[in-house]
C-alpha cells in the first residue's frame, strides 16, 4: 500500500515538473522570437536589460534552459549572471559597516604606554585603556603597539653548517642472518666526516644496551 501511494505521489510530482519545464521552454522560445522580430531591421540583436534578466532567471530555475537557447551563446548568459552577481554585491557593500576608526590620540596613547612599559603586553595595555574610559578591543590595542625590532636570526642551513661537526646521525635497523635469525644493529655516524663512529650488534636489544652504546660512542 505504501509503495502504491509513493508511486502515485512521484508520478504527480513528475507531471508537475514536466508541465513547468514545458511552460518554461515555451516562454524561452517565444521570447527569442520577439527578440528576432525586434531586431529584423538591423543586423545585430538588440537585447534589453529585461531580456538579460529573463535568461538569467531561467538559467537559475530551469535545468534545461540550454536546450532552448538559439540566438545567443551559453557563455553569454553565464557572463550576464556573473555581472549581475558583481553588481549586487557592489550595491550591498556601498556602505561598509565595520569597526569604528581609532583616533590618532588613542593610537599615540597606546604607543606611549608601550614605550613607557616595554614588558606590558596587549592585555595589560587594553586593561589600562578601559580604566581610562576608552572603549576598544584588545586586538586593536595589539595592532597599534610599538614592535621592538629583534636581531635577525640565522637560517636553518647556516645553523647546520656552523654545528656540522657537533651533529651525529643514529640508526637502529634489523639484519636477517643465514639461519633466518634477526640481529639488531645500532650505528652512529657524524655529519662532518660521514664515517662510522660506533656500532653494536645484538639479538636481544634493551634500553640498557642502547644507553651503553651511546656511552661507548661518546665516552
Amino acid at each position: 500500500m505504501f509503495t502504491i501511494i509513493f508511486s502515485l505521489f512521484s508520478s504527480i510530482r513528475q507531471g508537475f515538473r514536466t508541465r513547468a519545464a514545458l511552460h518554461a521552454e515555451i516562454l524561452a522560445l517565444r521570447h527569442q522570437l520577439l527578440v528576432l522580430q525586434r531586431s529584423s531591421c538591423g543586423h545585430r540583436l538588440r537585447l534589453a536589460r529585461a531580456d538579460r534578466l529573463l535568461w538569467v532567471w531561467l538559467s537559475r530555475f530551469w535545468s534545461g534552459w540550454q536546450s532552448a537557447l538559439a540566438i545567443i551563446k551559453t557563455e553569454t548568459v553565464i557572463a550576464w549572471h556573473r555581472q549581475g552577481f558583481r553588481l549586487y554585491w557592489r550595491w550591498k557593500s556601498r556602505h561598509p559597516e565595520g569597526r569604528p576608526s581609532v583616533s590618532c590620540e588613542i593610537i599615540d596613547l597606546i604607543r606611549k604606554m608601550r614605550l613607557a612599559n616595554p614588558r606590558w603586553g596587549a592585555p595589560r595595555i587594553h586593561g589600562g585603556l578601559l580604566k581610562l574610559g576608552f572603549e576598544l578591543s584588545q586586538v586593536t590595542a595589539a595592532k597599534y603597539m610599538v614592535r621592538h625590532r629583534r636581531p635577525p636570526s640565522q637560517t636553518w642551513r647556516t645553523f647546520l653548517q656552523n654545528h656540522l661537526k657537533d651533529l651525529v646521525a643514529a640508526d637502529f635497523f634489523v639484519v636477517p642472518t643465514v639461519f633466518f635469525d634477526l640481529l639488531f644493529v645500532f650505528v652512529i655516524l657524524p655529519h662532518g666526516r660521514r664515517r662510522v663512529v660506533h656500532f653494536g650488534v645484538t639479538p636481544y636489544p634493551t634500553a640498557e644496551w642502547a644507553a651503553r652504546q651511546l656511552l661507548e660512542a661518546f665516552p
